[in-house]
């Protein structure tokens, strides 16, 4: 089938069509409706998982059409240059990895959004929006595509916030949206300087003309020469605009809100999802079309993601809300992607991606649970709850279990994450690894001191009515555990459609 990734992208709007047609008050069926129809696009993922060729780095199942085209100039090859904004997707390893985590996370998501208590189809159709615009981000292989869909999913993501949150939900919904929008701001100067320079919008071409050395803007005697200090320019730009976004120290603080002041639903994409789109930029494009740049920043880079592990690492161990030490861990568990990257092998790369994939999965379970303990407790404060076990014992354990695979236990998929990522920069950076890795310790201090304190002790008497997980709320947590499990014990199911794509970017690198 030639349009798959288009029918996979847009795939959400039949969900949307279906609940334009469903009465306001029908609460039920536009629940329903919602989950259901976040069914579909998980289907054509996995299809496409089942029909990829892992074999090569080539861009799979591409789809190109002409859309618009002005005469802009001359290419550094001497071609009539056109300002086209052309319709391009495609999928190699990284986007498969990822488009996978967007579909599973927005089914279980959807499962999640069942709790929400007010204008429901208006929540559902933003949240396919919003998944319209995920997919589209990791599909596009057009800057300009790939611009449009980031700020479709930054706009349906702020009214999620802003609408159905808790208490500051407005305050965390413009922190969201003043930083996101200035690090869009950013990238869209980027690109556009890309664009005015190389005279293609296509990533693709763009990686060829940067990075292959008998290419014009290699040649220091070509009037399409692009300088050291402009390549860095950009670089950093990039840099910044996808450190917010995944976020990197100090530009985080907007996503602490939105732990506390967001519905479970709306976290667990966000934690999940939208986080990693910081990852896959600084892979897709820093690491892509800077290679030499990127490697003379890795100790920087190593630096910020040090940083970023300790300091999240400490703030979370002394949080007295358990959404906050959540929130703190993902700020942590986003240095150990740095460190990956930092690492420039194929190790560290490597670590870099299984780190993006198994925190969304490990990130939306605990948030899902913490969710869910927080409608029946009204109260996320850890010394407020404390012997949960005995009234929900299989919430407990799956609590406890997340918390495992989050602090790297051996046979879950944040043990092999971590492992790939510090085995990489071992070989490069000894030192900052060493650093980085006592958030190891770290990471199991505040995670069992939260999750036990919260879970054993002495029950409260208003805690003894609890109920324990129903069977909806149990299909979300078998399926992320089942996957937890799956790349922890066998991680080729993800390493192998990824092997050839990272080859390909080392290749570039020179490692």
């Amino acid at each position: 089938m030639n349009n798959l990734l288009t029918i996979l992208t847009f795939s959400p709007v039949l969900g949307i069509l279906i609940l334009l047609l469903v009465p306001r008050d029908k609460a039920g069926v536009i629940k329903w409706v919602g989950i259901l129809s976040t069914l579909l696009p998980l289907a054509i993922a996995l299809f496409l998982y089942g029909n990829f060729d892992f074999t090569t780095d080539e861009m799979q199942f591409q789809e190109n059409y002409s859309w618009i085209s002005i005469p802009f100039g001359t290419s550094p090859a001497g071609q009539p240059v056109f300002l086209s904004l052309d319709y391009q997707l495609g999928l190699d390893g990284l986007s498969l990895a990822l488009v996978i985590l967007s579909t599973l996370i927005s089914t279980m998501a959807a499962v999640a959004a069942m709790s929400i208590t007010k204008r429901w189809k208006e929540f559902f159709i933003l949240f396919l929006i919003n998944e319209i615009g995920m997919l589209g981000v990791f599909l596009s292989l057009n800057l300009f595509l790939f611009f449009v869909f980031f700020e479709v999913s930054l706009v349906a993501f702020f009214f999620l916030i802003a609408i159905w949150g808790y208490v500051d939900r407005e305050k965390a919904a413009m922190k969201f949206l003043i930083y996101n929008g200035v690090g869009s701001a950013i990238m869209l100067i980027a690109f556009v300087a890309i664009f005015m320079k190389l005279g293609t919008l296509e990533i693709a071409e763009i990686t060829q003309y940067l990075t292959n050395p008998m290419s014009p803007v290699n040649a220091a005697d070509s009037p399409f020469y692009l300088d050291y200090g402009f390549r860095l320019a950009l670089m950093i730009s990039l840099l910044i605009a996808f450190g917010i976004k995944l976020p990197i120290f100090p530009v985080h603080t907007w996503m602490l809100r939105i732990y506390t002041d967001a519905h479970p639903a709306v976290v667990m994409i966000h934690s999940a999802v939208l986080l990693k789109i910081g990852a896959y930029g600084l892979i897709r494009f820093n690491a892509g079309f800077f290679p030499e740049v990127m490697s003379d920043l890795a100790t920087f880079i190593a630096i910020l993601g040090v940083i970023n592990i300790l300091y999240g690492a400490v703030l979370a161990f002394v949080q007295k809300d358990l959404k906050m030490v959540l929130a703190y861990s993902s700020l942590s568990h986003m240095g150990i992607v740095l460190l990956g990257l930092a690492a420039l092998n194929f190790a560290g790369l490597q670590g870099a991606i299984f780190q993006t994939i198994s925190h969304g999965l490990i990130s939306a379970l605990l948030m899902f649970v913490v969710g869910i303990i927080y409608e029946r407790t009204q109260t996320s404060y850890i010394h407020e709850l404390g012997g949960l076990a005995k009234s929900m014992p299989y919430i407990s354990g799956i609590l406890l279990t997340a918390a495992m695979a989050n602090l790297g236990l051996p046979g879950l998929s944040g043990f092999i994450s971590e492992f790939l990522a510090y085995l990489g920069l071992f070989g490069v950076m000894p030192v900052w690894a060493t650093i980085g890795a006592l958030g190891i310790i770290l990471t199991a201090a505040y995670m069992l001191r939260a999750v036990l304190r919260s879970t054993f002790g002495q029950m409260p008497e208003r805690w003894a009515d609890l109920k324990d997980a129903q069977p909806l709320e149990a299909i979300p947590m078998v399926v992320l555990i089942g996957f937890i499990v799956l790349i922890g014990v066998y991680p080729a199911v993800l390493s192998e459609p990824l092997q050839a794509t990272i080859q390909n970017i080392v290749l570039r690198i020179g490692g």
